[in-house]
Formats: structure tokens, sequence, C-alpha cells
């Protein structure tokens, strides 16, 4: 196992999604050793109840315990609305964890103030009311739309993001009246940024994507600088466990890396 700064950094998601983090991180800090781990058997975690997610993510959490990591990204939305702060009691002083949300809530503060601002998410990300919690906290008068879009997921999930089925499905949910009159939308799915092709073609430059892979990559090279967590070394490894093993999986790793990804099953008891 590491030791010291050279220890891994834990990136986890309920499937695909998390890879949009992923990749954004290993180009961005090329020196961290990383390991993933996909919640394949458990895709998707918006439908599930809190409690349920809780669960998955504790026993997520403990695993990357077990592997030596310094730190702890949860690249879920879901997870982070329904469990950071449980993981973080849970984890205690054993590594540091960073949720997707709070790097994207600070980047809305800093450069949207006074903006209506809409959101798309999952049914556990929009019901938590957590981005509306945290914006309301920072007193910019940003003005939040939200809007669930199960449907998402699953379809991304089945290798279906480049199909005419989710364009129009795409299409669909950007076309509601709770999205109207926006300055700029919020990809609150890490899944999402697979299926921004269809959301700019639908917005064509009228309003501004935002989505957190680059947002979340700088928020945690900063982490690791103000801490002093960064691995100075070459990074030598990077791993992806799943809890089941799927085909779009495998596809979806391949395009973000360019190469043939070995993957290590792990299933753990629901």
């Amino acid at each position: 196992m590491l030791i010291g700064n050279a220890r891994p950094i834990g990136i986890f998601d309920s499937g695909i999604g998390g890879l949009t983090i992923a990749q954004a991180v290993t180009t961005l800090l090329p020196h961290e050793n990383i390991i993933y781990f996909g919640d394949t058997a458990h895709v998707p975690y918006g439908d599930k109840s809190t409690s349920t997610i809780q669960s998955y993510c504790l026993k997520i959490c403990d695993v990357l315990l077990e592997e030596g990591c310094k730190l702890i990204l949860v690249a879920c939305n879901s997870a982070s609305a329904a469990a950071f702060d449980l993981m973080k009691s849970h984890i205690g002083s054993r590594a540091a964890i960073l949720s997707v949300i709070d790097p994207m809530v600070e980047y809305l503060g800093q450069y949207y103030a006074n903006k209506t601002v809409g959101l798309i998410g999952t049914r556990q990300t929009v019901n938590s009311l957590v981005y509306n919690q945290k914006i309301n906290e920072l007193n910019r008068h940003i003005h939040l739309k939200t809007l669930a879009t199960p449907l998402l997921v699953p379809l991304i999930e089945e290798g279906l993001h480049q199909s005419n089925i989710m364009q129009e499905l795409v299409c669909h949910y950007l076309s509601q009246k709770t999205l109207a009159g926006i300055d700029a939308l919020i990809l609150g799915c890490t899944h999402y940024p697979l299926v921004r092709s269809y959301i700019d073609q639908f917005y064509q430059g009228r309003v501004e994507v935002i989505d957190s892979p680059q947002i979340m990559a700088c928020a945690l090279q900063e982490f690791l600088q103000t801490h002093h967590l960064a691995n100075p070394e070459s990074r030598r490894q990077m791993r992806f466990y799943l809890s089941d093993y799927t085909e779009a999986f495998q596809q979806a790793a391949k395009l973000f890396f360019g190469e043939e990804i070995i993957f290590e099953h792990y299933s753990f008891t629901d």
C-alpha cells in the first residue's frame, strides 16, 4: 500500500457519470494515483431512498479507506445530496472528503450573482433542495430553477447517450416551462456531460451550460495544495472497481481514457 502523499484519491459514482470527473482530474493532476469505484449494481441512485443511498455510500467509503485513500471525492450529486454529512462523520480523520456540489455552488456565487440559473438533476438531487439551500446561503441573489430529469441516467447507463431517443428526451426536458428565462443551466449530475452536445444544440448559445468536471478538478487541485496533500511523484496507477460489470461502462471508459481499462469486481452485500 502506498504511503504519505502518494496514497490514492478515491473517486466514486453510481456508474458511468463519475468518469467525467475522473478524466478531468487525471488530466489536471497527472501525478496522482486514482481509484475509481462505479456502483453499477445499484445505478441509478437518483430514484432510491435517502437511507438506501446512505448505506451504499458508507460501504463504498469503507472500500476506499481500506485501499488507503488520502481523499475521497464524491463524484455523484445524488450521493452528495443524500449522504455527504454522514460520510464525512463516518470517515472522520482517516481521509479528507470533497462533495461535487460545494465547488459548483462556490463557482455560481463567484460568477452568477443576480442571475437566473436552471439546474437539471436526479429526483434525489432536486428534491433534497441542497442546491437551493446552499445558494441561498451565499446571499448573491441567484434565482434557481430546478427540474428533475430522471430518465437521462438510465439511458446513459444503457449506452444510449448518442441516440435519437436521447436527443428527443433532452429537448423534451429543456422545453419545460420550469426552465424558461434562465441565463445559465447547471448540469447537476455527472452523467449529463455525456449528453452535453444535445443540450448545447438545444440552446444554440442562448444559455451558458455549466458542468462540473473542470470545476471539480480545479477545486481538488486547490484543496491538495492548501492541505499539502499533493503527490510530487509521477502517477503510478489508476484502478477501477465496479460492483457489476457493464458493457456500456467499458465503452465509456475506453472513450474517456483512450485505452482498454481493466476492471476489478467488488461486490458488497445490500
